[in-house]
């Protein structure tokens, strides 16, 4: 049974999969076809919800659990559930704006930034910390709690679909078909 480490460290490398994706893909102003903005539109959208799920079970399960057992864990908690509401305020932006308006793509790179740093606030500060303070057994009960609410949030598609709904391998590009 894979612990809350390994299902927020899976979770961290699809999102930046898509951010590598997101970053790499045509953009306005590089020239995109319409088709290629649609498809830059939908991937932002498919961050939007995937990272709303992801932050949501964060503060239901993660969070506290970070508050009760880690020393010092209500500053870390705050601040990292500071660094996500910062991250919200971007993605509520970006849910609003079309890849084809001037403002989409500096949204974007905001979000991609705040999204890098607060998985590295995680990943290198937060969880050290969170693997000695909680047991084994309370580590695989997040874990599974994070993944029963993962699947229980409609909406979200799979990582790794395209546009077209097909499921490529995980170093396809999903730009690849719009070339």
């Amino acid at each position: 049974m894979a612990d809350v480490f390994d299902v927020l460290a899976s979770d961290h490398m699809q999102v930046r999969r898509l951010l590598v994706e997101l970053e790499s893909g045509p953009t306005r102003s590089s020239g995109a076809t319409t088709g290629q903005l649609a498809l830059r539109k939908k991937m932002a959208d498919q961050l939007v919800m995937r990272q709303s799920r992801h932050e949501a079970l964060e503060e239901m399960y993660f969070w506290p659990a970070i508050r009760e057992h880690v020393a010092g864990g209500d500053g870390l908690a705050d601040n990292g559930i500071g660094q996500e509401q910062d991250g919200k305020m971007v993605l509520d932006e970006l849910d609003k704006t079309e890849a084809a308006e001037p403002g989409f793509d500096a949204l974007l790179g905001t979000f991609i930034r705040l999204a890098r740093i607060h998985i590295q606030f995680e990943e290198g500060t937060v969880w050290p910390q969170a693997r000695t303070a909680l047991s084994a057994d309370l580590a695989a009960r997040l874990g599974m709690r994070i993944t029963e609410g993962s699947r229980h949030q409609a909406g979200a598609p799979p990582f790794g679909v395209n546009e077209t709904g097909r499921k490529g391998r995980s170093n396809d590009s999903l730009w690849a078909d719009c070339r």
